[in-house]
């Protein structure tokens, strides 16, 4: 990814964070969002290790991950748990979108932004997979 398409992306990225609703934006005070071009190969093992793969995940199918314990199963009993985080992965959701080439790049890349943030806003606050899809957000 050149620096140009980083900032091309970021820029995307300021205009969803601008244009989230209020609630929705005060809940990311509570976890931060990091953006990164590419999730690290030992994530990506880890991650396909969880899942029962003996290959890492391709690193261009992971648009998001949030990390921690859910709001929902937090407790007083496990106050050592490291504070949760929400990734995501430019690499990822350019791939997913379709790329910078197509001619509404810019309209489809800030929606897969918008649905990849949303979706890990949820996995925060405990949602699984087969809410965040009734949702829309697959």
């Amino acid at each position: 990814m050149t620096d140009a398409e980083r900032d091309r992306f970021d820029a995307l990225f300021e205009e969803v964070l601008e244009s989230v609703p209020e609630r929705i934006a005060a809940m990311l005070d509570e976890v931060p969002v990091i953006l990164e071009d590419r999730p690290e190969e030992r994530l990506l093992v880890e991650l396909a290790r969880d899942l029962g793969e003996s290959e890492p995940l391709d690193p261009t199918g992971l648009a998001g991950l949030h990390t921690g314990v859910p709001l929902t199963e937090r407790s007083v009993e496990h106050p050592d748990l490291l504070p949760s985080e929400i990734r995501l992965f430019r690499e990822g959701i350019l791939e997913i979108a379709g790329g910078w080439e197509q001619p509404d790049a810019e309209d489809v890349i800030y929606e897969e932004i918008a649905i990849t943030l949303l979706h890990e806003i949820g996995h925060h606050f405990g949602l699984d997979e087969e809410d965040l899809a009734a949702l829309g957000y697959d």
